[in-house]
């Protein structure tokens, strides 16, 4: 078994040790916020910002850390680093701590850079990784701030671990193409579910909000293909995708826990291809830059 589907495996264990547990440090309502990451993680900081936004608990911004807007003022900024080593985000909480914003860092290792840069650090150690590939502590991470929201469905464990057992979808991982979609906060893990697929078995996917898809993209729709939704397809857009001839994706399970089954097509694709997805092509564990 590769390092990625044994941490593919132990995320129901992670999520129920986070609930468990319990958020700290985590923004208070009203408060202005800005969730900052790079690749996986911006994509759960994606997610948590609709989501948080949608909730009425404050306006919620994410950005790639790279990209983080300076001049703009939020009272408190959230980093996502699995490594606690990145760059970018490194970098983002250095120039924070220069002008007094309160930041709060989400880490699965603390023995690194990320504990003297941030003024608050989460220990998620316990979901840490060998992968390149990010799944268990990413998908943790959100477990926690979702929890935070109280957004958390009582038996989102168990969907995980239903979700490990369930069969993937007919004609996946036979399909020459994967499009995945969103609406609101799982347009996030639409890109997360992307970048998976794209990572551990070099698959041409792409992703998008679910409308969005309808304006130009779904010109690449047709047999042989296939079309994810994450959450219900908004209203006559599963007809449209299935008269193209594509394979269409639909789940009733908790968007999170839809995730879980794509991180296993990743996987399957990789074996399929005859790939390494312990070993993506191109990738390192953390993105530390010369010079940094």
């Amino acid at each position: 078994m590769s390092h990625v589907e044994a941490e593919i495996a132990g995320q129901p264990a992670c999520w129920r040790r986070a609930l468990e547990t319990g958020p700290t440090g985590l923004p208070e309502h009203g408060e202005r916020v800005a969730v900052i990451g790079c690749g996986t993680s911006l994509h759960m900081a994606q997610a948590y910002a609709e989501l948080r936004e949608a909730a009425g608990l404050g306006e919620t911004d994410a950005f790639a850390a790279s990209a983080y807007p300076p001049a703009r003022r939020y009272d408190r900024v959230l980093a996502i680093t699995r490594s606690g080593t990145t760059t970018e985000v490194l970098d983002a909480l250095r120039l924070l701590r220069t002008d007094g914003t309160p930041t709060v860092a989400l880490t699965g290792d603390l023995d690194t850079p990320v504990r003297d840069a941030a003024d608050v650090v989460v220990d998620l150690s316990y979901a840490d990784e060998r992968s390149v590939v990010q799944t268990r502590f990413a998908t943790t991470v959100l477990v926690l701030l979702r929890a935070g929201l109280g957004l958390v469905p009582e038996d989102l464990p168990e969907q995980a671990e239903r979700a490990l057992l369930a069969p993937l979808p007919e004609r996946a991982v036979t399909s020459e193409q994967f499009t995945f979609l969103g609406t609101g906060w799982t347009v996030g893990l639409a890109h997360e579910a992307a970048l998976k697929l794209r990572e551990a078995s070099l698959s041409w996917t792409e992703s998008y909000p679910a409308m969005e898809y309808r304006h130009g993209p779904v010109s690449i729709a047709a047999p042989g293909r296939t079309v994810w939704f994450f959450g219900a397809p908004p209203a006559g857009l599963l007809d449209e995708v299935r008269a193209t001839g594509a394979h269409a994706s639909v789940s009733t399970d908790d968007p999170l826990a839809d995730l879980v089954r794509a991180q296993r097509l990743a996987v399957a694709l990789a074996e399929r291809r005859g790939l390494d997805p312990d070993r993506p092509r191109n990738l390192t564990r953390s993105v530390v830059l010369p010079g940094s």
